[in-house]
């Protein structure tokens, strides 16, 4: 966007304000602003060139036009950031809405109402699109985290007119690609989460370039029930159990050396007030689950880490939202915030943990998007983007 002409121009912002909301009705606040803010610098230059800024971005999932997603929320608080004029438009497309962005002077923003109002969104929907498009004279996608998803307001519109990258979008698959492609070695990669299913192409990948995959939370439980080893009550994907098991083949025949718990905390329920106890090994009793790694672990990965050139973390490495399983993740977050090689780390729940353990500012780069960085990451290509080279 640095080389587009937008002087006294419209532009279509595609943003990803997808944010949490707290409270009900009128009182409905936005609860966590960090991606308002990683928005702040394409509208502030889109801004400061003189252009008219239409922004348009989906919010939740709305079974139709909830209230209770609208944008209003968002618009007040972006406007409070941005320190201008920020209005929320009646609509996402329609005469009324065209006839509120033609109104807007340079450096003005209307804010679109939630994108998934229309049905069409979703599904790309050409007539959307083109809608979409007519609101504009020129497209700026800087929404990296809804860059993986073929909808109108990110591919459809992106070939109606001239599209840009965003600084946010352009930045996040700079950094990411070069962590994949040109890593600083050893590269160390550490996937956590639930499922074995959601990273299984970021884990093949890497097992043919990285150094160390370093694996934690409940997806950890496929690999020990494939080797047999007792899972208790713990969380288990069993389509994963079957992949875990390709995985294990592969990294034999590699040269990745894949790391997995040696010890873990479990409880008797999925509560902050359960009975908890240590476990020397990774076999679970009957009656509890597995709901983090154990110091042992914590310790021989924050190793590997402090060895690393550059580290990519995607993944909590237990229920970190319960303070009696939050030690795990909290001890990997604190080797990435002490790691001295290149530290990125995915968005979503890795995210969150850095967030909520005051660390967010220690990593190089922290994603905004935790599908799109895995789809990233994994080789894949983003509509959003592929669309903008086309443009």
């Amino acid at each position: 966007m640095r080389d587009a002409e937008l002087g006294s121009r419209r532009v279509l912002l595609r943003a990803d304000l997808n944010v949490p909301l707290s409270g009900k009705g009128e009182d409905r606040a936005v609860a966590d602003e960090t991606r308002i803010r990683a928005a702040l610098p394409t509208i502030e230059l889109l801004r400061e060139r003189g252009a008219a800024v239409v922004v348009v971005s989906h919010l939740g999932r709305p079974k139709g036009r909830d209230p209770e997603l609208s944008m209003a929320p968002v618009a007040t608080r972006l406007g409070e950031l941005a320190g201008g004029d920020v209005r929320l438009a009646s609509g996402v497309v329609g005469p009324e809405v065209a006839r509120e962005a033609e109104a807007l002077d340079a450096g003005e923003l209307l804010v679109l109402e939630n994108s998934r109002f229309e049905p069409g969104e979703t599904k790309n929907d050409p007539t959307l699109a083109g809608a979409l498009a007519e609101l504009a004279e020129v497209y700026v996608n800087d929404a990296f985290g809804a860059a993986h998803r073929a909808h109108a307001s990110t591919e459809g519109v992106a070939r109606r007119l001239d599209g840009y990258a965003g600084l946010l979008l352009e930045r996040e698959v700079r950094e990411l690609t070069a962590v994949r492609d040109h890593p600083r070695r050893p590269l160390v990669v550490i996937l956590g989460g639930a499922k074995v299913t959601d990273k299984i192409g970021v884990i093949e990948r890497f097992l043919a370039s990285a150094e160390r995959i370093l694996i934690g939370g409940a997806m950890c439980f496929s690999f020990t029930k494939y080797e047999g080893i007792p899972v208790g009550d713990s969380l288990v994907e069993e389509e994963g159990v079957r992949l875990a098991g390709e995985v294990l083949r592969k990294a034999r025949d590699s040269g990745c050396e894949l790391m997995l718990p040696v010890d873990l905390v479990a409880g008797r329920a999925f509560s902050a007030d359960t009975e908890t106890r240590e476990l020397n090994g990774t076999h679970v009793p009957e009656g509890w689950m597995g709901l983090d790694v154990g110091p042992r672990t914590v310790a021989s990965y924050a190793e590997a880490i402090a060895a690393a050139g550059t580290v990519f973390w995607n993944g909590p490495m237990g229920a970190f939202e319960l303070e009696p399983f939050a030690a795990g993740t909290r001890g990997v977050a604190d080797a990435v915030a002490r790691a001295p090689g290149f530290t990125v780390v995915g968005g979503g729940d890795s995210a969150a943990a850095l967030a909520g353990f005051g660390l967010a500012d220690e990593v190089d780069w922290l994603s905004t998007g935790g599908g799109a960085s895995l789809e990233l990451m994994e080789g894949r290509e983003l509509p959003g983007v592929e669309a903008l080279r086309d443009a």
